[in-house]
């Protein structure tokens, strides 16, 4: 879930030294419980993801066996499912930043996926009707992203996100491991009726849209009455260079990664599966995810967030190769899938946290929507790509032409995110004492076109934040303004 959304211009200014807690006391509010706002956002996720997850488990096995389609056309239903709706996202993140009103942004798209569930039972077994259907579920699924994140990273210091998207992602990634077991439930006790799942899915999802409506807060930050966002400002975004560079990347990264189901259906091919146990492959990766997100989070607020996430695109590498390699039986089954467990969990939540601090506070959700379009446009092109490769050239060939995809990719995005030098206008942050508690500099930058007002880039992006030396932000801006 992608990463690199780290840091270049820091959202929170540098606290004052009276403000900066003890050593001691920092390293134990490290590790302090995340704030009960991304609790409750991890319990609508977790409910959500049992209800998207007993449909995603099933899916590939209908088209494909069910429906007899080929890869190539599978891989444009899956590239519909991933990204699609990608312009959507931008959407979402536009009227969220625009409106403050993220939690009702987030809410119309976990609505709008929930009653997708119930329309797969007028799809039938129409094609394009299904598609259509999937396009609406994931249209819900772009609008809520990027409100959700955003509220995540208001409620959380620069310094703990990679602990609190971690969080946030392991419970998310209960409810995809008990989604499918939920489904194989379902399909025994409903004599194999794909209709009970759709049925008992949208219950699921209309369950969680409750819990986000009683449960979430939607943090209001201080903005100016006057601050209004406009396109042309959000434009901007991409003019800051170390945006621009995690746009890159995720895009790069993107389009090295194929779809869940692909791995799915080429395991079930090798191995013989029978398709009633075909659901919990998806609950396999799901446990691995659970059980290394959290840590993986923890270890990159520590060792930098670079160099976990890209540790999960090796474990992808190998997960690729081996799909046809000569490993096999359930050894193959087990490592296969705790690498895949290991990717998720390696990149899904730490993207969102290289993106926070990157990210000027009132365009944060705009941002991280941009982001999340460039890696969802990237995941629509690599799914049709790889079903044509698969159709043309065979499984075995298009599986390792998309492991040597993943390694250039994680060269690219290493040379893009590399630490670079010292210069002017160096800040190195440190956390604030609170969530709520974003201290300022006392001398405001000059604002960007239409009013925001730009923050400091720190030199790296993919480390551990670390405290500032009292007055260093003031006399680097002053550095900076005589330059």
């Amino acid at each position: 879930m992608p990463r690199e959304e780290r840091k270049r211009v820091y959202l929170s200014t540098v606290t004052s030294p009276a403000a900066t807690p003890p050593a001691g006391r920092s390293g134990r509010r490290r590790f302090a419980k995340v704030s009960g706002n991304v609790i409750a956002l991890g319990t609508v996720s977790l409910i959500t993801d049992v209800s998207s997850e007993m449909v995603t488990a099933i899916l590939p096995l209908y088209l494909v066996l069910g429906l007899q389609l080929s890869p190539l056309a599978y891989g444009v239903i899956d590239g519909v499912y991933t990204g699609a709706t990608a312009l959507l996202r931008l959407v979402g993140g536009y009227v969220a930043d625009r409106t403050r009103r993220r939690k009702t942004v987030a809410g119309f798209g976990y609505a709008l996926s929930a009653v997708a569930k119930l329309a797969l039972l007028a799809a039938g077994r129409s094609v394009p009707a299904i598609g259509l259907v999937i396009a609406a579920d994931r249209t819900g699924k772009g609008l809520r992203a990027a409100p959700r994140d955003a509220m995540i990273t208001l409620s959380t210091p620069p310094a703990e996100l990679g602990r609190a998207f971690g969080v946030h992602r392991a419970m998310d990634s209960v409810g995809a491991f008990l989604g499918p077991l939920a489904a194989l439930g379902v399909l025994a006790l409903a004599a194999n009726s794909f209709d009970a799942v759709f049925v008992v899915s949208f219950c699921v999802a209309a369950l969680g849209v409750m819990v986000l409506v009683l449960f979430v807060r939607d943090r209001r930050e201080a903005v100016p009455a006057t601050a209004k966002v406009s396109v042309r400002e959000a434009a901007t975004l991409l003019r800051n260079a170390p945006v621009r560079r995690l746009v890159l990347a995720a895009c790069l990264l993107g389009l090295a990664t194929i779809g869940d189901g692909f791995i799915y259906l080429l395991l079930q091919r090798r191995e013989e599966l029978s398709t009633v146990w075909f659901p919990l492959l998806a609950a396999g990766t799901s446990l691995g995810y659970l059980l290394l997100a959290a840590p993986l989070g923890v270890l990159a607020d520590r060792v930098g967030r670079l160099p976990v996430m890209l540790g999960g695109y090796v474990a992808l590498t190998g997960a690729y190769l081996l799909l046809f390699g000569p490993l096999g039986g359930t050894p193959l089954l087990v490592v296969t899938l705790g690498l895949y467990g290991l990717f998720y969990a390696a990149t899904d939540g730490i993207l969102m946290a290289l993106a926070g601090p990157v990210l000027p506070d009132r365009l944060r959700t705009t941002g991280i929507a941009l982001i999340q379009t460039g890696q969802a446009l990237a995941y629509l092109v690599s799914s049709v790509l790889f079903g044509l490769a698969w159709q043309t050239w065979g499984p075995a060939t298009a599986s390792r032409v998309a492991a040597l995809a993943v390694v250039l990719a994680v060269a690219a995005t290493l040379l893009l995110l590399r630490p670079r030098g010292r210069g002017a206008g160096t800040v190195a942050a440190t956390a604030p004492t609170g969530p709520h508690d974003r201290s300022t500099a006392t001398e405001p930058a000059a604002p960007l076109p239409g009013g925001s007002t730009p923050t400091a880039e720190p030199d790296d992006p993919t480390g551990p934040t670390t405290p500032a030396q009292p007055g260093a932000d003031r006399a680097d801006r002053n550095a900076e303004a005589q330059r």
